[in-house]
Protein backbone atom coordinates (compact mmCIF):
# COMPACT_ATOMS: atom_id res chain seq x y z
CA UNK A 1 0.00 0.00 0.00
CA UNK A 2 1.09 3.45 -0.82
CA UNK A 3 0.07 6.99 1.14
CA UNK A 4 -0.47 10.01 -0.73
CA UNK A 5 -0.91 13.49 1.20
CA UNK A 6 -1.42 10.85 4.68
CA UNK A 7 -4.19 8.92 3.25
CA UNK A 8 -4.17 5.78 2.14
CA UNK A 9 -4.52 4.52 -1.31
CA UNK A 10 -4.53 1.92 -3.44
CA UNK A 11 -2.12 0.32 -6.29
CA UNK A 12 -2.65 2.38 -10.14
CA UNK A 13 -0.93 -0.58 -11.83
CA UNK A 14 1.25 -3.19 -11.48
CA UNK A 15 3.26 -4.53 -14.86
CA UNK A 16 6.31 -6.08 -16.44
CA UNK A 17 8.49 -4.27 -18.55
CA UNK A 18 10.41 -7.49 -19.71
CA UNK A 19 12.68 -7.13 -17.12
CA UNK A 20 12.58 -6.86 -13.13
CA UNK A 21 8.85 -6.49 -12.06
CA UNK A 22 7.62 -2.32 -11.73
CA UNK A 23 4.79 -1.21 -9.80
CA UNK A 24 3.32 2.73 -10.72
CA UNK A 25 1.83 4.56 -7.94
CA UNK A 26 -0.44 7.21 -6.87
CA UNK A 27 1.68 10.24 -8.57
CA UNK A 28 1.84 14.26 -8.77
CA UNK A 29 -1.08 16.04 -11.10
CA UNK A 30 -0.79 20.11 -11.66
CA UNK A 31 -4.15 19.73 -14.01
CA UNK A 32 -5.38 23.03 -12.45
CA UNK A 33 -1.91 25.00 -13.83
CA UNK A 34 -4.08 25.84 -16.74
CA UNK A 35 -5.94 28.57 -15.16
CA UNK A 36 -3.38 29.78 -12.67
CA UNK A 37 -4.90 28.06 -9.41
CA UNK A 38 -2.45 27.45 -6.65
CA UNK A 39 0.74 29.41 -8.37
CA UNK A 40 2.74 31.66 -6.34
CA UNK A 41 5.88 33.43 -8.04
CA UNK A 42 5.25 31.44 -11.19
CA UNK A 43 5.56 28.00 -9.04
CA UNK A 44 3.52 25.21 -7.96
CA UNK A 45 4.42 23.07 -5.77
CA UNK A 46 3.03 19.01 -5.13
CA UNK A 47 3.44 16.15 -2.89
CA UNK A 48 3.36 12.46 -2.82
CA UNK A 49 4.23 10.13 0.24
CA UNK A 50 3.81 6.82 0.21
CA UNK A 51 4.96 3.42 1.84
CA UNK A 52 7.19 0.52 0.26
CA UNK A 53 7.49 -3.01 1.93
CA UNK A 54 10.18 -5.14 2.09
CA UNK A 55 10.44 -7.27 -1.14
CA UNK A 56 8.96 -4.33 -3.32
CA UNK A 57 9.81 -4.16 -6.76
CA UNK A 58 13.24 -3.04 -8.04
CA UNK A 59 11.42 0.07 -9.61
CA UNK A 60 8.62 2.31 -8.60
CA UNK A 61 7.21 5.00 -11.31
CA UNK A 62 5.33 8.28 -9.54
CA UNK A 63 3.74 9.93 -12.53
CA UNK A 64 3.40 13.79 -12.93
CA UNK A 65 1.01 15.19 -14.79
CA UNK A 66 2.81 18.25 -16.45
CA UNK A 67 0.88 21.01 -17.92
CA UNK A 68 2.00 23.32 -20.87
CA UNK A 69 3.99 26.22 -20.23
CA UNK A 70 6.65 24.71 -18.05
CA UNK A 71 9.82 26.25 -17.66
CA UNK A 72 11.64 23.91 -14.82
CA UNK A 73 10.65 20.40 -13.07
CA UNK A 74 12.11 20.47 -9.89
CA UNK A 75 11.85 16.99 -7.34
CA UNK A 76 13.31 16.99 -4.21
CA UNK A 77 12.46 14.13 -1.74
CA UNK A 78 13.33 12.44 2.10
CA UNK A 79 12.80 8.76 3.60
CA UNK A 80 13.21 7.41 6.65
CA UNK A 81 15.87 5.11 8.02
CA UNK A 82 14.72 3.31 11.11
CA UNK A 83 16.95 1.68 13.08
CA UNK A 84 17.98 -2.14 12.08
CA UNK A 85 18.88 -4.97 14.01
CA UNK A 86 22.65 -5.65 13.12
CA UNK A 87 23.31 -7.67 10.09
CA UNK A 88 20.15 -6.15 8.21
CA UNK A 89 19.95 -3.83 5.75
CA UNK A 90 18.25 -0.18 6.43
CA UNK A 91 16.71 1.86 3.49
CA UNK A 92 18.49 3.22 1.01
CA UNK A 93 16.42 4.69 -2.03
CA UNK A 94 17.49 5.76 -5.41
CA UNK A 95 15.76 8.23 -7.57
CA UNK A 96 15.62 9.88 -11.58
CA UNK A 97 13.46 10.89 -13.94
CA UNK A 98 11.66 9.54 -16.99
CA UNK A 99 9.89 12.19 -19.52
CA UNK A 100 6.48 11.86 -21.40
CA UNK A 101 8.16 9.91 -23.71
CA UNK A 102 7.93 7.22 -21.20
CA UNK A 103 9.33 4.46 -19.30
CA UNK A 104 9.80 1.60 -21.84
CA UNK A 105 12.64 -0.42 -21.08
CA UNK A 106 16.22 1.24 -23.82
CA UNK A 107 13.71 4.00 -25.05
CA UNK A 108 13.90 7.63 -25.08
CA UNK A 109 11.91 8.78 -21.66
CA UNK A 110 15.45 8.76 -20.01
CA UNK A 111 16.29 12.06 -18.35
CA UNK A 112 18.96 11.48 -15.54
CA UNK A 113 19.64 9.14 -12.05
CA UNK A 114 20.95 9.88 -9.61
CA UNK A 115 20.98 6.88 -7.46
CA UNK A 116 21.31 7.72 -3.62
CA UNK A 117 24.00 10.80 -4.22
CA UNK A 118 21.57 13.81 -4.29
CA UNK A 119 18.23 14.31 -2.48
CA UNK A 120 16.57 17.07 -5.36
CA UNK A 121 17.31 17.58 -9.06
CA UNK A 122 15.93 20.32 -11.36
CA UNK A 123 15.87 19.66 -15.09
CA UNK A 124 15.17 22.74 -18.20
CA UNK A 125 15.85 23.37 -21.56
CA UNK A 126 19.40 24.95 -20.97
CA UNK A 127 20.43 23.44 -17.63
CA UNK A 128 20.03 20.61 -15.06
CA UNK A 129 21.39 19.08 -11.70
CA UNK A 130 24.56 17.01 -13.15
CA UNK A 131 23.53 13.52 -13.80
CA UNK A 132 20.41 14.97 -15.47
CA UNK A 133 20.29 15.96 -19.34
CA UNK A 134 19.01 19.03 -19.93
CA UNK A 135 16.31 19.73 -22.04
CA UNK A 136 12.12 21.05 -22.51
CA UNK A 137 9.87 20.07 -20.20
CA UNK A 138 7.39 19.18 -22.46
CA UNK A 139 4.05 18.19 -21.36
CA UNK A 140 2.62 15.21 -20.84
CA UNK A 141 2.89 12.31 -17.83
CA UNK A 142 6.64 12.21 -16.70
CA UNK A 143 7.70 9.61 -14.16
CA UNK A 144 9.68 9.63 -11.22
CA UNK A 145 11.72 6.48 -10.93
CA UNK A 146 12.52 5.32 -7.27
CA UNK A 147 14.84 2.41 -6.71
CA UNK A 148 14.65 0.93 -3.28
CA UNK A 149 17.70 -0.70 -3.18
CA UNK A 150 17.16 -2.10 0.41
CA UNK A 151 14.25 -1.77 2.39
CA UNK A 152 14.34 -2.10 6.29
CA UNK A 153 11.93 -4.65 7.78
CA UNK A 154 9.81 -1.81 8.40
CA UNK A 155 9.01 -0.66 5.68
CA UNK A 156 10.33 2.44 3.84
CA UNK A 157 7.92 5.69 3.92
CA UNK A 158 8.96 8.73 1.78
CA UNK A 159 8.13 12.08 0.66
CA UNK A 160 8.30 13.45 -3.03
CA UNK A 161 7.86 17.47 -3.83
CA UNK A 162 7.71 18.60 -7.37
CA UNK A 163 7.82 22.24 -8.30
CA UNK A 164 7.25 23.37 -11.31
CA UNK A 165 8.56 26.66 -12.27
CA UNK A 166 6.69 28.86 -15.50
CA UNK A 167 7.57 30.55 -17.92
CA UNK A 168 9.47 30.90 -21.38
CA UNK A 169 12.43 28.01 -22.02
CA UNK A 170 15.69 28.74 -22.34
CA UNK A 171 18.15 28.32 -25.13
CA UNK A 172 18.72 25.01 -25.64
CA UNK A 173 22.16 23.45 -24.77
CA UNK A 174 24.05 22.04 -27.72
CA UNK A 175 26.27 19.07 -26.29
CA UNK A 176 29.91 19.45 -27.25
CA UNK A 177 32.03 16.29 -27.03
CA UNK A 178 35.75 15.62 -26.30
CA UNK A 179 37.76 14.78 -29.29
CA UNK A 180 38.43 10.85 -30.24
CA UNK A 181 41.71 11.05 -30.53
CA UNK A 182 45.08 12.67 -28.80
CA UNK A 183 48.65 13.28 -29.91
CA UNK A 184 49.94 10.55 -28.86
CA UNK A 185 53.42 8.83 -30.30
CA UNK A 186 52.14 5.72 -32.66
CA UNK A 187 52.38 2.79 -31.80
CA UNK A 188 52.91 2.34 -27.91
CA UNK A 189 52.06 1.41 -24.95
CA UNK A 190 49.37 4.14 -23.24
CA UNK A 191 48.12 4.27 -20.14
CA UNK A 192 44.68 5.06 -18.86
CA UNK A 193 41.67 4.40 -16.56
CA UNK A 194 38.57 2.82 -17.70
CA UNK A 195 36.15 3.37 -14.52
CA UNK A 196 36.00 6.64 -12.87
CA UNK A 197 32.87 8.54 -11.45
CA UNK A 198 32.58 12.47 -11.36
CA UNK A 199 29.62 14.45 -9.40
CA UNK A 200 27.78 13.62 -12.64
CA UNK A 201 27.00 10.34 -10.67
CA UNK A 202 27.47 9.75 -7.34
CA UNK A 203 31.48 10.86 -7.52
CA UNK A 204 32.46 13.76 -5.83
CA UNK A 205 35.52 15.62 -8.41
CA UNK A 206 34.49 17.30 -11.27
CA UNK A 207 35.66 16.63 -14.77
CA UNK A 208 38.21 18.85 -14.63
CA UNK A 209 39.74 17.45 -11.23
CA UNK A 210 39.55 13.72 -12.37
CA UNK A 211 41.75 15.20 -15.19
CA UNK A 212 43.88 17.27 -13.43
CA UNK A 213 44.95 13.61 -11.21
CA UNK A 214 44.88 11.55 -14.64
CA UNK A 215 47.81 13.77 -15.94
CA UNK A 216 49.28 13.59 -12.26
CA UNK A 217 48.99 9.68 -12.53
CA UNK A 218 50.71 9.62 -15.67
CA UNK A 219 47.83 8.58 -17.90
CA UNK A 220 46.86 8.60 -21.26
CA UNK A 221 43.27 8.06 -21.19
CA UNK A 222 40.51 8.07 -19.51
CA UNK A 223 36.70 6.38 -19.51
CA UNK A 224 33.71 8.28 -18.06
CA UNK A 225 31.59 5.67 -16.42
CA UNK A 226 29.31 7.28 -14.53
CA UNK A 227 26.10 5.17 -13.09
CA UNK A 228 23.18 4.54 -15.01
CA UNK A 229 23.76 7.93 -16.95
CA UNK A 230 25.36 9.54 -19.64
CA UNK A 231 24.55 12.79 -18.81
CA UNK A 232 28.59 13.41 -18.31
CA UNK A 233 29.08 13.07 -21.85
CA UNK A 234 29.07 16.38 -22.21
CA UNK A 235 30.84 18.14 -19.96
CA UNK A 236 34.39 16.60 -20.51
CA UNK A 237 35.60 18.62 -23.63
CA UNK A 238 37.17 21.18 -21.84
CA UNK A 239 38.98 18.31 -20.01
CA UNK A 240 40.62 16.49 -22.94
CA UNK A 241 43.29 17.86 -24.62
CA UNK A 242 46.61 16.41 -26.92
CA UNK A 243 47.83 14.73 -24.15
CA UNK A 244 44.52 13.12 -22.82
CA UNK A 245 41.87 11.03 -24.34
CA UNK A 246 38.51 11.24 -22.64
CA UNK A 247 36.37 8.41 -24.05
CA UNK A 248 32.69 7.92 -23.05
CA UNK A 249 30.66 5.28 -21.50
CA UNK A 250 28.53 4.60 -18.48
CA UNK A 251 28.71 1.96 -15.26
CA UNK A 252 25.71 -0.61 -15.91
CA UNK A 253 24.38 -0.58 -12.68
CA UNK A 254 22.22 -3.45 -12.20
CA UNK A 255 21.17 -5.71 -9.65
CA UNK A 256 22.80 -8.54 -10.48
CA UNK A 257 26.43 -7.20 -11.04
CA UNK A 258 27.99 -3.88 -13.11
CA UNK A 259 28.94 -3.39 -16.31
CA UNK A 260 31.40 -0.53 -17.84
CA UNK A 261 30.73 0.28 -21.54
CA UNK A 262 34.16 1.51 -22.78
CA UNK A 263 34.21 3.77 -25.48
CA UNK A 264 30.57 4.13 -26.67
CA UNK A 265 29.29 6.76 -29.18
CA UNK A 266 29.21 10.43 -27.55
CA UNK A 267 25.57 10.42 -26.08
CA UNK A 268 24.85 6.33 -25.81
CA UNK A 269 22.50 5.67 -22.87
CA UNK A 270 22.49 2.05 -22.08
CA UNK A 271 19.64 0.73 -19.63
CA UNK A 272 19.94 -0.71 -15.96
CA UNK A 273 16.58 -1.69 -15.10
CA UNK A 274 16.74 -5.75 -15.22
CA UNK A 275 17.95 -8.49 -13.55
CA UNK A 276 19.95 -11.79 -14.57
CA UNK A 277 17.01 -14.28 -15.11
CA UNK A 278 15.25 -11.13 -17.32
CA UNK A 279 17.20 -12.33 -20.06
CA UNK A 280 17.85 -8.35 -21.21
CA UNK A 281 21.64 -8.40 -20.96
CA UNK A 282 22.20 -9.75 -24.14
CA UNK A 283 20.44 -7.08 -25.36
CA UNK A 284 22.40 -4.13 -23.38
CA UNK A 285 25.81 -5.91 -24.20
CA UNK A 286 24.52 -5.86 -28.30
CA UNK A 287 23.63 -1.96 -27.29
CA UNK A 288 27.36 -1.08 -26.64
CA UNK A 289 28.99 -3.00 -29.25
CA UNK A 290 26.69 -1.08 -32.11
CA UNK A 291 27.98 2.10 -30.51
CA UNK A 292 31.10 1.08 -30.93
CA UNK A 293 32.16 0.46 -26.99
CA UNK A 294 33.20 -2.81 -24.82
CA UNK A 295 31.52 -5.11 -22.86
CA UNK A 296 33.59 -5.26 -19.41
CA UNK A 297 31.78 -6.81 -16.14
CA UNK A 298 33.26 -4.51 -13.42
CA UNK A 299 34.44 -5.93 -9.91
CA UNK A 300 32.85 -9.54 -10.52
CA UNK A 301 33.31 -10.60 -6.65
CA UNK A 302 32.70 -7.35 -4.80
CA UNK A 303 30.36 -8.03 -2.00
CA UNK A 304 28.68 -5.37 -1.81
CA UNK A 305 24.21 -5.65 -2.67
CA UNK A 306 23.66 -6.23 -6.20
CA UNK A 307 27.20 -5.72 -6.68
CA UNK A 308 28.87 -9.65 -7.73
CA UNK A 309 28.24 -10.74 -11.41
CA UNK A 310 25.82 -13.20 -12.24
CA UNK A 311 25.46 -12.72 -16.01
CA UNK A 312 28.28 -15.14 -17.01
CA UNK A 313 30.62 -14.43 -19.36
CA UNK A 314 29.55 -14.79 -22.71
CA UNK A 315 29.52 -11.19 -23.76
CA UNK A 316 32.17 -9.72 -21.89
CA UNK A 317 35.04 -8.12 -24.42
CA UNK A 318 37.04 -8.38 -21.03
CA UNK A 319 37.02 -8.13 -17.63
CA UNK A 320 37.63 -6.07 -14.74
CA UNK A 321 39.90 -8.30 -12.33
CA UNK A 322 41.55 -5.09 -10.56
CA UNK A 323 39.43 -2.91 -8.94
CA UNK A 324 40.86 -0.11 -7.11
CA UNK A 325 43.18 -1.00 -4.19
CA UNK A 326 44.03 -4.65 -4.14
CA UNK A 327 41.51 -6.81 -1.60
CA UNK A 328 41.02 -10.53 -1.39
CA UNK A 329 37.99 -9.61 -3.80
CA UNK A 330 40.40 -9.39 -6.36
CA UNK A 331 41.89 -12.27 -5.78
CA UNK A 332 38.88 -14.25 -6.55
CA UNK A 333 38.31 -12.40 -9.56
CA UNK A 334 41.67 -13.06 -10.32
CA UNK A 335 41.70 -16.51 -9.94
CA UNK A 336 37.96 -16.90 -11.62
CA UNK A 337 39.84 -15.29 -14.69
CA UNK A 338 42.58 -17.45 -14.43
CA UNK A 339 39.71 -19.96 -14.86
CA UNK A 340 38.35 -19.07 -18.25
CA UNK A 341 42.13 -19.21 -19.60
CA UNK A 342 42.11 -22.96 -18.98
CA UNK A 343 39.17 -23.46 -20.49
CA UNK A 344 39.77 -21.53 -23.00
CA UNK A 345 42.83 -23.68 -24.36
CA UNK A 346 41.05 -26.75 -23.15
CA UNK A 347 37.85 -25.90 -25.44
CA UNK A 348 38.87 -26.06 -28.96
CA UNK A 349 35.96 -23.53 -30.20
CA UNK A 350 36.21 -20.17 -30.16
CA UNK A 351 34.25 -17.47 -29.53
CA UNK A 352 32.90 -14.82 -32.13
CA UNK A 353 36.21 -12.86 -33.04
CA UNK A 354 38.39 -16.31 -33.33
CA UNK A 355 40.14 -15.00 -30.01
CA UNK A 356 38.85 -17.79 -27.45
CA UNK A 357 40.03 -15.99 -24.41
CA UNK A 358 38.49 -12.41 -22.56
CA UNK A 359 41.46 -10.10 -21.51
CA UNK A 360 42.15 -8.68 -17.76
CA UNK A 361 42.16 -4.75 -17.36
CA UNK A 362 42.03 -2.99 -13.99
CA UNK A 363 40.56 0.00 -13.31
CA UNK A 364 40.67 2.87 -10.03
CA UNK A 365 36.73 2.95 -9.78
CA UNK A 366 37.68 6.26 -7.76
CA UNK A 367 34.93 8.28 -6.77
CA UNK A 368 36.47 10.91 -4.18
CA UNK A 369 39.37 11.79 -2.00
CA UNK A 370 41.55 9.63 -0.45
CA UNK A 371 40.45 7.30 -4.09
CA UNK A 372 43.46 7.23 -5.71
CA UNK A 373 42.80 7.96 -9.92
CA UNK A 374 45.17 5.25 -11.78
CA UNK A 375 44.99 2.73 -9.03
CA UNK A 376 45.12 0.48 -10.96
CA UNK A 377 46.03 1.48 -14.48
CA UNK A 378 45.47 -0.52 -18.02
CA UNK A 379 48.47 -0.41 -20.06
CA UNK A 380 47.40 -0.85 -23.75
CA UNK A 381 49.79 -1.71 -26.83
CA UNK A 382 47.89 0.86 -29.30
CA UNK A 383 48.53 1.83 -32.57
CA UNK A 384 47.74 5.44 -31.51
CA UNK A 385 46.21 7.31 -28.93
CA UNK A 386 42.54 7.57 -30.57
CA UNK A 387 39.06 5.83 -29.48
CA UNK A 388 39.24 3.51 -31.88
CA UNK A 389 43.38 1.97 -31.05
CA UNK A 390 42.75 2.07 -27.87
CA UNK A 391 39.50 -0.16 -27.52
CA UNK A 392 41.57 -2.40 -30.52
CA UNK A 393 44.10 -2.97 -27.92
CA UNK A 394 42.05 -4.49 -24.75
CA UNK A 395 40.15 -6.08 -26.86
CA UNK A 396 42.86 -8.39 -28.53
CA UNK A 397 44.47 -7.99 -24.92
CA UNK A 398 47.32 -6.42 -25.86
CA UNK A 399 47.62 -4.90 -22.49
CA UNK A 400 49.01 -5.43 -18.85
CA UNK A 401 47.95 -3.73 -15.28
CA UNK A 402 49.89 -2.01 -12.65
CA UNK A 403 49.16 -0.32 -9.84
CA UNK A 404 50.71 2.99 -11.13
CA UNK A 405 52.77 4.64 -13.26
CA UNK A 406 55.88 3.55 -11.77
CA UNK A 407 55.49 0.17 -12.83
CA UNK A 408 56.43 -1.04 -16.54
CA UNK A 409 56.48 -4.59 -17.69
CA UNK A 410 57.57 -6.12 -20.56
CA UNK A 411 56.54 -9.39 -20.91
CA UNK A 412 57.88 -11.90 -24.55
CA UNK A 413 58.11 -15.67 -25.35
CA UNK A 414 60.61 -16.68 -28.39
CA UNK A 415 61.01 -19.99 -29.95
CA UNK A 416 64.67 -21.36 -31.20
CA UNK A 417 63.98 -19.67 -34.75
CA UNK A 418 63.24 -16.37 -34.03
CA UNK A 419 59.75 -16.92 -33.55
CA UNK A 420 58.03 -14.59 -30.69
CA UNK A 421 55.23 -13.19 -29.06
CA UNK A 422 54.18 -10.66 -26.91
CA UNK A 423 51.14 -10.05 -24.57
CA UNK A 424 47.78 -11.20 -25.31
CA UNK A 425 49.72 -12.61 -28.53
CA UNK A 426 50.20 -16.79 -29.40
CA UNK A 427 53.76 -18.11 -30.53
CA UNK A 428 53.15 -20.59 -32.92
CA UNK A 429 55.12 -23.49 -32.16
CA UNK A 430 55.01 -27.24 -32.17
CA UNK A 431 54.47 -28.64 -28.66
CA UNK A 432 57.76 -29.74 -27.82
CA UNK A 433 59.80 -26.45 -29.15
CA UNK A 434 61.70 -25.05 -26.39
CA UNK A 435 60.49 -21.91 -25.66
CA UNK A 436 62.13 -18.95 -23.71
CA UNK A 437 59.85 -16.43 -21.36
CA UNK A 438 61.44 -13.28 -20.48
CA UNK A 439 59.82 -10.72 -18.08
CA UNK A 440 61.54 -7.31 -17.98
CA UNK A 441 60.18 -5.00 -14.88
CA UNK A 442 61.15 -1.75 -13.62
CA UNK A 443 59.45 0.02 -10.97
CA UNK A 444 58.35 -2.24 -8.32
CA UNK A 445 61.08 -3.13 -5.52
CA UNK A 446 61.83 -6.00 -3.04
CA UNK A 447 58.62 -7.61 -5.35
CA UNK A 448 58.29 -11.15 -6.36
CA UNK A 449 57.62 -12.42 -9.64
CA UNK A 450 55.57 -15.23 -10.55
CA UNK A 451 54.72 -17.02 -13.24
CA UNK A 452 51.77 -18.55 -13.73
CA UNK A 453 50.45 -21.25 -16.30
CA UNK A 454 47.61 -23.63 -16.62
CA UNK A 455 49.07 -26.05 -14.45
CA UNK A 456 49.41 -22.82 -11.79
CA UNK A 457 52.51 -20.83 -10.31
CA UNK A 458 55.20 -22.85 -12.30
CA UNK A 459 58.17 -20.31 -11.47
CA UNK A 460 58.40 -18.04 -8.35
CA UNK A 461 61.98 -15.62 -8.69
CA UNK A 462 63.80 -14.27 -5.75
CA UNK A 463 62.31 -10.79 -4.53
CA UNK A 464 63.85 -7.72 -7.05
CA UNK A 465 66.58 -5.38 -5.87
CA UNK A 466 65.53 -2.25 -4.13
CA UNK A 467 65.97 -0.19 -7.48
CA UNK A 468 62.58 -2.33 -8.50
CA UNK A 469 64.33 -3.66 -11.92
CA UNK A 470 64.92 -6.82 -13.12
CA UNK A 471 64.52 -9.48 -15.65
CA UNK A 472 63.48 -12.84 -15.03
CA UNK A 473 63.42 -15.70 -17.82
CA UNK A 474 62.11 -19.23 -17.68
CA UNK A 475 61.89 -21.74 -20.09
CA UNK A 476 59.43 -24.68 -21.15
CA UNK A 477 57.50 -26.08 -24.07
CA UNK A 478 53.93 -25.33 -25.28
CA UNK A 479 53.07 -29.25 -24.00
CA UNK A 480 54.38 -28.68 -20.57
CA UNK A 481 52.59 -24.88 -20.66
CA UNK A 482 49.81 -23.93 -23.02
CA UNK A 483 50.00 -20.07 -22.05
CA UNK A 484 51.97 -18.03 -19.65
CA UNK A 485 51.26 -15.06 -17.63
CA UNK A 486 53.23 -12.94 -15.32
CA UNK A 487 52.31 -11.63 -11.42
CA UNK A 488 54.36 -8.71 -9.79
CA UNK A 489 53.47 -9.05 -6.07
CA UNK A 490 54.61 -7.10 -3.09
CA UNK A 491 56.07 -8.74 0.20
CA UNK A 492 54.20 -10.30 2.53
CA UNK A 493 54.67 -11.65 5.73
CA UNK A 494 52.38 -14.31 5.89
CA UNK A 495 54.40 -16.68 5.11
CA UNK A 496 53.54 -18.72 1.29
CA UNK A 497 50.06 -16.28 1.14
CA UNK A 498 51.03 -14.08 -1.88
CA UNK A 499 51.15 -10.33 -1.42
CA UNK A 500 49.24 -7.63 -3.00
CA UNK A 501 49.76 -7.26 -6.64
CA UNK A 502 52.25 -4.85 -8.11
CA UNK A 503 51.58 -5.52 -11.65
CA UNK A 504 50.19 -8.84 -13.94
CA UNK A 505 50.07 -9.37 -17.30
CA UNK A 506 47.77 -10.77 -19.74
CA UNK A 507 49.05 -14.29 -21.21
CA UNK A 508 51.02 -14.98 -23.97
CA UNK A 509 49.74 -18.10 -25.38
CA UNK A 510 51.95 -21.33 -26.35
CA UNK A 511 51.65 -23.59 -29.22
CA UNK A 512 49.98 -23.24 -33.38
CA UNK A 513 46.69 -24.63 -31.92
Amino acid sequence: MCEEHGTRIGRRAVFLTGAAAALTVGGVSFASAADGDGREDGRETRAVRGTLPPGSPDFVYVPVDVPDGVREIRVSYTYDRPPVPAGTPGNALDIGVFDERGTELGGRGFRGWSGGARSEFFLRADDATPGYLPGPVRAGTWHIALGPYTVAPQGLSYEITVTLTYGEPGEPVRPVYPPERAEGRGRAWYRGDCHLHSWHSDGRRTPAEIAALARAAGLDFINSSEHNTHAAHAHWAEAAGDDLLVLLGEEVTTRNGHVVAIGTDPGTFVDWRYRARDDRFGRSARRIRRAGGLVVPAHPHATCIGCAWKFGFGEADAVEVWNGPWTPDDEVALADWDGTLVASVRDEREDRDGRGWIPAMGGSDAHRAPDVVGLPQTVVLADGLTRQAVLDGIRAGRSYVVESGRVSLSFTASGGRGEHAGIGERLRVDRDTPVTVRLEVAGAPRCTVRLVTDQGVLHTGAPLPVSGSGVVEWRTTPSYAAYVRAEVRHETAAGPLPGAMAGFTNPVFLGRR
